[in-house]
């Protein structure tokens, strides 16, 4: 039996492959990797934290199923997070649910909300989930094209176009803010016009903010839960991952629409038993414990942030500074623009020993970039920094490539 199974053929191949499978050989061979790809915390999770883990897990008790939707003292602290941050209140009982990370509750409220052939839409260039979960569901994706910037005039546009042009009109729209991988920030002003829209609508919104606590130099970063009605028809997606340093641990949240927090409950209590007791109490600590180890680790991806900023450019590429996320959103240099995001980052790794992710990979709309992850020390920046800066002068470029990156057709 040879055929495949019909999701699968869905998911076209993964596009970091190649680029791992290089920096896997060559780490094999010796070679000193500096590692800017995935977005993995290379920061310890703060000491209380492990130390409520420790202590509860040193009790058998914890050491039973936990409950799918997380427990009530994790459910009351997200709540109280709301409260403090963003001024909203939240149900813990109908409002908030645990899930094992919010990619997995993205993942499982696209099966809950699903049916197959509904439209869903979704921004261009993305994080994976956010389209995938959605066609692994069984639905089809629209992608919203969107600049660097993601400016709510030529935002509101896009959407208004997309859903005027859907059939069947458009069950949800997904919103990233901080986002991943452009790192554009919005306002409140943004999701309120598009919150009035999509209520209009009857468009879901399903936000995604799974950075808002890693910001720099701006307002901290609203919840779209803060706008009038929200509730109606929005759920948002946070998680621990990377406001403290935790992303092997598995938790995150959704909280908001009542009806969405209950399809994803009832689909969560067939899937899953929730996350290990003892982490969801530590996840209880990290909430409502001192947060100025927050404050610490904003800190430190600001520091990186400059000094990636400031010593690529010296070393000749010029690359937007973030306002938020760990990662820049990184124009390919002009001299490598033809190549492409993956070709181009295939060459970085085996020239410069610099990994990055090709912008391919978030969508078609993100090939002419690349994005870097701020998940080395400043030391190890700035040794990237001048092995880029000897590539970009002496790069030998594949065969049928001039200086531009552009493909040499003989005549």
């Amino acid at each position: 039996m040879d055929q495949e199974f019909h999701r699968i053929k869905r998911l076209p191949p993964y596009v970091f492959a190649e680029v791992n499978a290089m920096k896997a050989r060559d780490r094999a061979r010796g070679a000193d990797i500096i590692d800017l790809g995935m977005g993995n915390p290379d920061l310890p999770t703060p000491q209380h934290i492990v130390d409520k883990l420790i202590e509860t897990v040193r009790d058998p008790k914890t050491h039973r199923y936990s409950s799918s939707r997380g427990i009530p003292g994790l459910r009351r602290a997200l709540s109280a997070y709301y409260e403090r941050r963003f001024n909203v209140a939240l149900d813990p009982e109908a409002e908030a649910i645990v899930t094992l990370g919010s990619k997995e509750g993205l993942a499982n409220l696209a099966q809950a909300i699903t049916t197959p052939g509904d439209v869903m839409l979704v921004p261009n260039p993305s994080y994976p989930i956010h389209p995938y979960g959605f066609i692994i569901a069984g639905a089809n994706v629209r992608h919203l094209a969107l600049g660097p910037n993601h400016d709510l005039s030529a935002f509101m546009t896009t959407l208004d176009r997309a859903v005027r042009h859907c059939v069947p009109p458009p069950t949800a729209l997904v919103l990233n803010y901080p986002n991943n991988p452009t790192a554009a920030v919005v306002d409140l002003d943004f999701y309120a016009e598009v919150v009035a829209y999509c209520r209009r609508h009857g468009i879901f919104i399903l936000s995604d903010i799974a950075y808002a606590e890693i910001y720099f130099d701006i307002p901290p970063p609203p919840s779209i839960l803060q706008v009038k009605g929200a509730k109606e028809i929005a759920v948002e997606f946070s998680s621990l991952s990377k406001t403290y340093s935790m992303p092997g641990w598995r938790v995150g949240f959704a909280a908001g629409n009542r009806r969405l927090i209950g399809a994803l409950t009832r689909i969560k209590s067939y899937l899953d038993y929730g996350a290990f007791t003892p982490i969801q109490v530590a996840a209880t600590a990290a909430l409502n414990g001192p947060q100025d180890c927050v404050d610490e680790v904003r800190a430190i991806y600001k520091a990186r942030r400059d000094v990636l900023v400031s010593s690529f450019k010296a070393a000749g590429w010029e690359i937007p500074a973030p306002d938020a996320s760990m990662f820049a959103w990184a124009p390919i240099p002009k001299a490598f623009e033809g190549m492409g995001s993956i070709e181009f980052s295939k060459l970085l790794l085996e020239q410069a020993q610099i990994a990055v992710s090709p912008g391919i990979g978030f969508g078609e709309y993100g090939d002419g970039h690349v994005r870097i992850a701020l998940v080395e020390n400043e030391q190890r920046i700035r040794q990237a920094a001048r092995s880029l800066k000897r590539f970009l002068g002496q790069a030998e470029l594949p065969s049928g490539h001039n200086r531009r990156g552009l493909r040499v057709v003989a005549t």
